[in-house]
């Protein structure tokens, strides 16, 4: 089978793969339909993310259709369609039972972080879904998104894998109540979902900053108040905008910029969290 194969820093190759095989009982194979790449994909093809080896099959973002099942798969079937969740968890250890699925401590067998997809030896060193065929572990807990018929597209649930749970995930952490006023920092993909789900928390304002047009106009869409620091300043605006009401929280992932805003606008907004 063809597989997205990593062999060192700003190496990846197309590259032929044995079929993979049923390992376990409650292992099993998925054929591959659609598969996304993630920004993080950039950190593991820089060769910046330890753990990384050569022959490693990329992607953690992909669904399929099950091919093949193992003697103690349930939740799933031959024939199903189902997307895969970027974590792997085991569904029975203390972590997966109090729903802690990412700190699941029988999916790594390499470590005592949890296992992913695609994503180092750090994280168990599973082969990831940018290929024809992929082997699921613990199918009847990862494997358990099962797609309804009456759903065609595969872009329509897709991102259900990893990118809209991180967007809603910002919003969840930072406690978005209905009526609060949001800002977004970073408006790509997870910035996207993240201004979607401060909407669906009841958000009544959100505002997205980034500079770049093509990414603020796409979240226009979703009715978010933009603004692009290239030409105002972020903290003044939304300081007008707010009236200097509320509070602040505040989540950041890997934006020093937002960092230094987000200490300026300190009391300043009632829901702050800055995602890329």
């Amino acid at each position: 089978m063809k597989a997205l194969v990593y062999h060192g820093p700003n190496d990846v190759q197309l590259d032929d793969k044995p079929h993979p095989t049923i390992q376990n009982p409650d292992d099993a194979i998925l054929r591959v339909t659609t598969t996304a790449l993630c920004g993080s994909d950039l950190h593991l093809y820089h060769g910046t993310v330890a753990g990384m080896e050569p022959g490693q099959t990329l992607g953690h973002e992909f669904m399929g259709v099950i091919e093949e099942i193992g003697s103690a798969v349930q939740e799933v079937k031959v024939g199903d369609k189902v997307v895969i969740p970027f974590n792997i968890n085991c569904g029975r250890c203390w972590y997966c039972m109090h729903e802690l699925w990412t700190q699941c401590d029988r999916s790594n067998p390499k470590g005592e972080l949890g296992g992913s997809f695609g994503y180092t030896q750090v994280l168990g060193g599973y082969d990831g879904g940018q290929a024809e065929y992929v082997r699921i572990p613990f199918a009847n807990t990862v494997a358990a998104l099962k797609v309804p018929d009456k759903i065609k597209a595969d872009e329509q649930v897709l991102f259900l894998s990893d990118i809209l749970p991180t967007g809603y995930f910002g919003a969840d952490i930072a406690n978005v109540q209905p009526g609060d006023d949001v800002a977004v920092f970073g408006a790509g993909p997870v910035g996207y979902f993240a201004v979607m789900s401060s909407f669906l928390r009841g958000a009544a304002r959100v505002f997205s900053i980034d500079h770049w047009p093509m990414r603020l106009n796409k979240i226009k869409d979703l009715g978010a108040q933009i603004i692009n620091f290239d030409n105002e300043d972020p903290v003044e605006r939304i300081r007008k905008e707010t009236k200097g009401k509320g509070r602040q929280y505040a989540l950041e992932q890997n934006q020093a910029q937002g960092t230094e805003i987000a200490k300026r606008l300190d009391r300043f907004l009632v829901s702050l969290f800055i995602v890329r």
